[in-house]
């Protein structure tokens, strides 16, 4: 993702979209049981890891919902992630440097929700600069999609920008032991014997990733629910804050 040009723009807008595509858990796994471990599964047991990994992949990108939960770290910054995931928006927490807004995307339209403190630290938009951030308390900002910070925030909020990015291993890959993930039978594909990262892949049911690690220690994530509809509406007009007819672009 391409900074920013202004250095005028907000330190929120500056938050690099790639940052969210680099998350891990650290996994804790239980015990096989007895008897045969793929006794009712769906057979990803029986896989080489490179094609438990691909089916994993792809039962991702069909699903129409998911909700990422946990730590992602990229360049020595670390960011809390809780959103919820489809084709059609996303909404969810972020945490950044100690600052904490919320997104809302429901089709196109980007919304963007803090607190008055978090306003007063990381600057309000200077469309927005006759406004005190006590405010923007509580409000929703729509951010215009003429605004640099638009293409980058929705970054956190696009379900096949987040997958493509977190769904990769470095290295030789190779199954490792089965275990359980909030009560699913998994099994673990490593990389580089976990060095270049690890997935603990369902086996029930679709062969959805369920815990993710990538190589570095760069962060902790659950993936769960599924193709879970959730809830997706626009906020009332009153609780919205627009400043899009005021974005000057370029050559006007």
């Amino acid at each position: 993702m391409t900074p920013p040009a202004s250095a005028s723009l907000l330190r929120w807008r500056r938050i690099p979209v790639a940052a969210a595509c680099a998350g891990a858990l650290a996994l804790t796994l239980g015990g096989c049981g007895s008897g045969d471990p793929d006794e009712g599964t769906n057979g990803m047991g029986d896989l080489p890891a490179t094609e438990i990994e691909e089916q994993a992949r792809q039962a991702a990108v069909d699903a129409s919902a998911v909700r990422l939960s946990g730590t992602v770290i990229s360049e020595g910054q670390s960011y809390r992630l809780d959103v919820r995931l489809s084709e059609e928006g996303a909404v969810g927490e972020v945490s950044a440097e100690g600052a904490t807004f919320e997104l809302l995307r429901v089709g196109e339209d980007l919304y963007i929700k803090a607190d008055e403190a978090f306003w007063e630290s990381e600057g309000i938009p200077e469309e927005l600069e006759s406004d005190p951030a006590e405010k923007l308390d509580g409000k929703y900002v729509r951010v215009a999609p003429e605004d640099p910070a638009y293409g980058q925030l929705t970054g956190f909020t696009d379900k096949e920008t987040l997958l493509e990015g977190l769904l990769t291993l470095d290295g030789e890959r190779e199954t490792g032991e089965r275990g359980e993930v909030e009560g699913v039978r998994t099994i673990r594909v490593e990389a580089d014997g976990g060095e270049g990262g690890a997935m603990d892949v369902s086996l029930d049911g679709a062969p959805y990733p369920m815990r993710l690690e990538r190589g570095g220690a760069a962060g902790e994530l659950m993936m769960d629910d599924w193709g879970e509809a959730f809830a997706l509406r626009a906020p009332e007009e009153d609780d919205i804050v627009d400043y899009g007819d005021d974005i000057i672009t370029p050559g006007d």
